[in-house]
C-alpha cells in the first residue's frame, strides 16, 4: 500500500505542472479553476484515503468484520 503522503506529494505534482503551464500562459481563469480542483480532489483523495485506512485495521482491533465496519461507516455518513 503506497504511503498517504506519496500520493498526496503525487496529486500535488500533477496540478503544480498544469498551473505553471496556465501561469507561464498568463491564464487567470485556469489558473483559479486548478486551484480550486485541486482543493476539492485533495479533499476527496483525503477521505478515500480515511477509508481506507479504516479498512486496513484488523477485525480483531477494530472489533468486527468489514461489514460491521461498513456498517458504522453508514451510520456514521448519514445525514441527520
Amino acid at each position: 500500500m503506497r504511503p498517504r503522503d506519496r500520493i498526496l506529494a503525487n496529486l500535488e505534482s500533477i496540478y503544480r505542472e498544469s498551473y505553471d503551464r496556465a501561469k507561464a500562459e498568463e491564464a487567470g481563469a485556469r489558473m483559479a479553476d486548478l486551484e480550486n480542483a485541486y482543493m476539492r480532489d485533495q479533499l476527496m483523495l483525503e477521505i478515500l484515503l480515511d477509508i481506507r485506512d479504516l479498512f486496513a485495521v484488523a477485525p480483531a482491533a477494530s472489533g468486527g468484520s468489514a461489514l460491521e465496519r461498513l456498517e458504522s461507516l453508514r451510520r456514521l455518513t448519514k445525514l441527520r
